[in-house]
């Protein structure tokens, strides 16, 4: 890629960063979700796996898992009647190992690292407000992680891709 061709690529890569993501961080509690940061982290991830967009749904898929995961983990916590930090690790240690089996076995559908990623995510959002007063937010999280993927990661793809296209330099 040339200079010319780098500089362009830059600009349009900024305009579509610069306009898009802050569109849903500004509507984003419009409509009642109060963790559209989220998007931004798994908007990074799918630019991460390349900008592929035929990998979008197992990618989204794998984030659902996780925020479910997240869920299940935090449940798992509550049941158990031991030392939470034995507590932590025993579910850390189970539900991670168990992750990478049912993803692996699945990785036509689910993309594991996503699942990894937005168990991570789950966790530390939820954990703070406790599997008791969880109310709609695993929902927003889950709805912040598709909106990252398909409107920041493809949308931004998209633009960027659109306005090269019609820019000559």
């Amino acid at each position: 890629m040339d200079k010319k061709e780098k500089s362009k690529n830059m600009w349009t890569l900024a305009l579509g960063i610069g306009l898009l993501p802050p569109i849903w961080a500004v509507l984003a509690p419009y409509i009642g979700v109060t963790t559209g940061a989220v998007a931004l982290i798994c908007a990074g991830l799918f630019v991460a796996n390349g900008n592929q967009h035929g990998n979008a749904i197992k990618i989204c898929l794998g984030f659902l898992c996780g925020d479910i995961w997240a869920v299940a983990a935090l449940k798992a916590m509550d049941i158990m009647q031991l030392n939470a930090d034995l507590e932590l690790f025993i579910t850390l240690f189970v539900m991670g190992a168990a992750a990478v089996v049912i993803g692996t076995f699945l990785e036509k559908i689910i993309f594991l690292p996503s699942w990894l990623c937005g168990w991570a995510i789950g966790l530390t959002i939820l954990a703070p407000i406790g599997i008791h007063n969880l109310g709609s937010v695993p929902i927003q999280i889950g709805a912040a992680m598709i909106v990252g993927v398909f409107y920041v990661g493809v949308g931004v793809d998209l633009f960027q891709k659109w306005l090269m296209k019609r820019i000559s330099v």
